[in-house]
């Protein structure tokens, strides 16, 4: 990847963080995240981790986004009213805290790391056979229990929808 384009990314990036955190709308805020995990996507496509790009627009961008709009449909849209600005604390430790985290960035980033060469196998790491690899044999115990566990949060949250609407 070139410098050219890393920035162009980043700059992309960064825009689109922006617009989730900055936005007053909920829907936009939920459209600008769906734009930040596709350029996520075009970063993983041109390290050449395709696997992990698809992956990225199938299940974020996909799955996560379309849930968090149904959820913001579900609920009016409009989370304007629940928001207070009556805790000045909670700013003030907020861009604390946000000002550090910059230092940080700016400390690592001159930091000098040791350049080495990358492992033999480093160009194929975001493959589907390495991936699946590890994913299937090592790790399938956690894999499975995962899965278990979206669907029993599924479920409940199916079941508490359910319960709201016998109610009204």
């Amino acid at each position: 990847m070139s410098l050219f384009s890393f920035a162009i990314l980043a700059f992309l990036a960064l825009l689109t963080a922006l617009g989730v955190i900055l936005s007053k709308n909920a829907v936009y805020s939920a459209l600008s995240l769906l734009a930040h995990f596709l350029v996520i996507a075009l970063f993983y496509f041109a390290l050449s981790a395709q696997f992990l790009g698809i992956v990225q627009v199938i299940v974020y961008a996909g799955a996560i986004v379309v849930l968090f709009l149904f959820v913001i449909m579900l609920i009016g849209g409009d989370i304007s009213a629940t928001i207070q600005d009556n805790r000045p604390a909670t700013r003030i430790g907020a861009t604390v805290l946000g000002v550090l985290f910059l230092l940080g960035l700016i400390i690592a980033f001159f930091q000098k790391l040791p350049l080495g060469t990358a492992p033999a196998g480093a160009p194929d790491a975001g493959s589907v056979q390495a991936v699946a690899g590890p994913l299937y044999t090592t790790y399938l115990l956690p894999f499975e229990l995962a899965s278990v566990l979206l669907l029993a949060g599924m479920l409940g949250g199916v079941a508490l929808a359910l319960r709201d609407r016998r109610r009204h």
